[in-house]
């Protein structure tokens, strides 16, 4: 079932709709939530195998690490489930808050935390469970802001709107990166080793208040208020999507698989790859990282723009099919060592990310009536995230340690992003 929104939107009284002032809270606040569970993934790849798996070999304790860091990733439907239900019974601003609160909490918890050296075995088990609870509060995140940022659009902006929290993704990574390249820079390994890995996490808490603030000044989605003022909630929103809308949460989940496959491996993995085994510099990839990033960043809005202009179809397919040829030549690339091909495989990646990215919010939230539509659009794309992004560091550490060479991944990479490139196929012909 899909659904048009024409009518929902000249429901709303134009006044009350301030898209812009929305859609940059969105922006904000979800930025500062993805750099909380970023620098968690920077941090695998460089701390926390030696600080709290240490008893193992350095190639197990980065597997090991990366498995705490896809933790997150079985967290967050569970996020998105208890969030989406009240969210369509109860509101989306609301969660927003919640989850910004529940994100934080976790985070300078983590920066808190003792290492293996000082409790034993009881630092792993408290970091998974940390890293569980910034799962929930991430879960809960997108489908919220997504939503605020498109419900609260005109009708013939609303890819470009709902672009803005999905700029918050790799505005987070950005900031997270920045964080740990002015560390690593300025602290020797011994002292970022010993305390410096904890000052991202603990800088968090300021970064909260202050997206708490400007979340708290924005105004109720007017779909939910629509929805209150017809008494049209439903006692389980979770009940009703898994009952007569299925099919659009697998194929919304499965268009998301790919990029959010390629995506993870981009930012985490490919930091402890390219240090570890190609020995590259640290802080070169993390600055190679950190350009692609901005060009991420910068084509999101863009493609979503092209979206409301030209539709959904042809942007995400377009997308869709360089994500698959970036899979298939990232690693080869990657494997040369030569910095220059090193970056522009990640600005290509990157720039093909974004295309992807930038209108799938509009795309997932198209997909549902505004009763169940933070249930369903969270539920479709945090079941995309675990079978993407939450395995796919842990996939490929372990594949390169079974057969020592990237091949493998690159073939694990093609795979999932032709899942997603047959997913876009359905999803935009059921849209049309």
């Amino acid at each position: 079932m899909t659904v048009d929104r024409t009518t929902e939107s000249r429901a709303v009284a134009p006044a009350r709709v301030r898209p812009l002032r929305v859609a940059t809270a969105s922006f904000i606040g979800t930025a500062i939530e993805w750099y909380d569970y970023f620098i968690y993934g920077l941090a695998a790849a460089i701390v926390f195998g030696p600080l709290f798996f240490p008893s193992v070999s350095p190639a197990a304790g980065t597997l090991a690490s990366f498995a705490t860091y896809s933790v997150g990733f079985l967290a967050r439907p569970v996020g998105g489930i208890v969030m989406g239900h009240f969210g369509d019974r109860v509101g989306r601003k609301s969660m927003l808050v919640i989850s910004l609160l529940t994100m934080g909490l976790a985070t300078v918890g983590i920066g808190l935390l003792p290492t293996y050296a000082t409790i034993g075995v009881w630092a792993p088990v408290l970091l998974v469970v940390l890293r569980f609870v910034q799962g929930i509060g991430v879960g809960g995140e997108w489908g919220g802001a997504v939503l605020m940022a498109v419900e609260h659009a005109p009708e013939r902006r609303k890819a470009f709107y709902g672009s803005f929290p999905q700029m918050g993704v790799p505005g987070g990574l950005i900031l997270a990166n920045l964080v740990f390249l002015a560390l690593t820079a300025s602290l020797s390994d011994e002292a970022f080793l010993s305390w410096g890995w904890r000052v991202p996490f603990l800088a968090s808490a300021v970064m909260v208040i202050a997206g708490l603030v400007i979340r708290l000044t924005v105004s109720e989605s007017p779909d939910f208020e629509r929805v209150k003022r017809e008494k049209a909630e439903l006692r389980m929103p979770f009940v009703t999507v898994l009952r007569e809308h299925w099919r659009e949460v697998g194929l919304s989940a499965g268009a998301f698989i790919g990029i959010n496959a390629l995506g993870y491996v981009f930012m985490a993995y490919l930091l402890a790859y390219s240090t570890s085994v190609l020995e590259l510099s640290r802080d070169l990839i993390l600055t190679f990282t950190l350009v692609a990033s901005v060009v991420w960043l910068a084509v999101i809005p863009w493609a979503a723009a092209l979206t409301d202009r030209h539709g959904r179809r042809p942007v995400l397919l377009t997308g869709s099919i360089g994500l698959v040829g970036c899979a298939a030549l990232l690693f080869p690339v990657v494997d040369t060592a030569e910095p220059v091909l090193v970056l522009a495989a990640l600005l290509v990646t990157a720039l093909f990310m974004g295309v992807v990215y930038g209108p799938i919010a509009e795309l997932f939230s198209g997909l549902f009536k505004a009763e169940v539509r933070y249930s369903g659009a969270s539920l479709g794309y945090q079941l995309g995230s675990i079978l993407g992004g939450g395995i796919a560091p842990t996939v490929a550490t372990g594949l390169y340690t079974q057969w020592s060479s990237s091949t493998p991944i690159t073939l694990y990479l093609v795979g999932v992003t032709l899942v997603s490139l047959v997913s876009v196929l359905l999803v935009t012909r059921r849209l049309r």
